[in-house]
């Protein structure tokens, strides 16, 4: 009975048009006050402890804040011009760059609209001015954003790290390799796609362009070195990465590129300056700036925004665990795994309703709401079943990604949707195509988990675990 409250609350918020986060939250109070001893005092502390508890969230608003200085300054622009360089020559080369430049900005961002948003905004008029029809654009930039969420660091891993007490830094090594082979099944589809419909490819600009354009973007670039360098290597927990990463971003945009801030705009070397008069200048800008960008109007709108994303996927994430919480206390995803075991299903069988369950659960719902609700209802059954926890985390964020481009919630097309000036209708149309090579991927990811546990399990053997 307390389970099918538990359920019949939360659809019933949720189908009257209530928020994710108050729906998990009111019925998850509703059950406790009904069939539970527990006290107001109990639930207002397992709020706190939702969020206090686990040290891996803390990261969270740290990429975001990270992500947020990137995407205002001018990293995306750079990032792009470096992927062009590398492959615009190809035969439906920009399309392929967008791709690369997708994965790059995901490498330092982590969030999937972020990246879309930031590299959509430049290439998908790019596209549209060399000749691709935009249709075309806005499908591949909508399918490449969700790399977002797949190549680490990601946010989405984090969540689910949080949800089940595995290793984030496992997690996002696990995401590393299957990242890589989304992003080229992409790019191949893209250039069968280009030489069909004889799209135009870019001059080659030389190794000269591909030094310099790399060059530019070195301030992005490191940042890819930074945070999953010290994470792999050992340095540094995900969590004081991030801290780290949102400060190197702040420094890259505000001192670096100089794109926003006191500085903004502001060159490195001037006409007939020499180097030595340059450093100096340069030096005695940046100590008076460093109190001004207290007062900023740019660097204030970032971090004003970022703390608006934060504090709203923090309340779905503390709202969330308090729902996970009624699930453990009431012992239901026990009594579900052992209902899975006696029906004596495989594990290849359970993986198919996981992927079922959870492609549904992507059309209604947001992806850190769906892993903090389901994640503890499949872990234990997973165990059972002698499933790789990371393995089934992978899995699950596949199924987010696919989640951003499925109506009527799919974050990725409400962004494409806003960058092009079309309706969501429009984006869905333009996104279907590019969608079924998601969905064979993660077929490829369910039944081949070597492609997710090969880097994991190689670097636990190269440290003598």
């Amino acid at each position: 009975m307390t389970t099918a409250a538990l359920f019949i609350l939360l659809f019933g918020c949720m189908l009257i048009g209530m928020p994710i986060a108050l729906a998990l939250g009111l019925s998850s109070l509703a059950t406790i006050l009904m069939f539970s001893h527990d006290s107001l005092a109990s639930i207002a502390l397992k709020l706190f402890e939702a969020l206090s508890g686990h040290y891996t969230l803390l990261a969270i608003p740290f990429f975001i804040l990270s992500s947020a200085f990137l995407s205002t300054g001018g990293v995306a622009k750079r990032i792009i011009r470096f992927a062009m360089s590398l492959v615009g020559h190809i035969r439906g080369g920009i399309a392929m760059a967008s791709v690369m430049a997708c994965m790059i900005f995901a490498a330092v961002s982590g969030s999937s609209p972020a990246t879309v948003a930031a590299i959509g905004s430049i290439v998908i008029a790019g596209m549209v001015r060399a000749g691709y029809p935009e249709s075309i654009a806005a499908g591949v930039i909508s399918n490449a954003g969700t790399l977002g969420i797949l190549i680490p660091p990601s946010i989405v891993m984090l969540v689910y790290a949080a949800a089940t007490s595995v290793s984030a830094a496992r997690m996002f090594m696990a995401g590393f390799i299957p990242g890589i082979l989304m992003g080229l099944i992409l790019m191949v589809a893209i250039y069968i796609v280009a030489r069909v419909k004889n799209i135009p490819c870019q001059p080659w600009g030389g190794f000269k362009e591909i030094v310099t354009s790399g060059f530019s973007a070195l301030g992005g670039l490191m940042l890819i070195i930074i945070v999953l360098g010290s994470i792999y290597g050992g340095v540094a927990s995900p969590t004081e990465a991030a801290a780290v990463s949102a400060v190197y971003a702040f420094l890259v945009a505000v001192f670096g590129y100089r794109d926003m801030g006191p500085l903004k705009n502001t060159p490195w070397l001037m006409k007939g300056e020499n180097v030595v008069s340059a450093l100096f200048r340069n030096t005695i800008q940046m100590i008076i700036a460093v109190p001004k960008c207290v007062y900023d109007q740019d660097i204030r709108k970032v971090v004003l925004d970022a703390s608006k994303v934060s504090i709203m996927l923090l309340f779905i994430i503390a709202n969330a665990m308090l729902f996970a919480h009624v699930l453990t206390t009431e012992r239901i995803p026990h009594h579900i795994a052992e209902l899975i075991v006696q029906w004596g299903l495989s594990p290849w069988m359970f993986l198919i309703v996981v992927n079922i369950l959870l492609l549904a659960a992507g059309n209604f719902m947001e992806p850190s709401a769906i892993l903090l609700i389901m994640a503890p209802i499949l872990f234990p059954i997973a165990m059972k079943l002698g499933i790789d926890p990371i393995h089934l985390g992978i899995i699950m964020v596949v199924n987010m990604e696919i989640g951003m481009l499925t109506p009527p919630v799919g974050l990725n097309l409400f962004v494409t949707a806003g960058i092009t000036g079309k309706s969501i209708g429009w984006v869905i149309k333009a996104a279907m195509p590019w969608l079924s090579l998601l969905l064979l991927f993660l077929v490829l990811i369910t039944y081949i988990p070597e492609i997710s546990l090969f880097l994991p399990e190689y670097i636990d053997k190269m440290k003598g675990y």
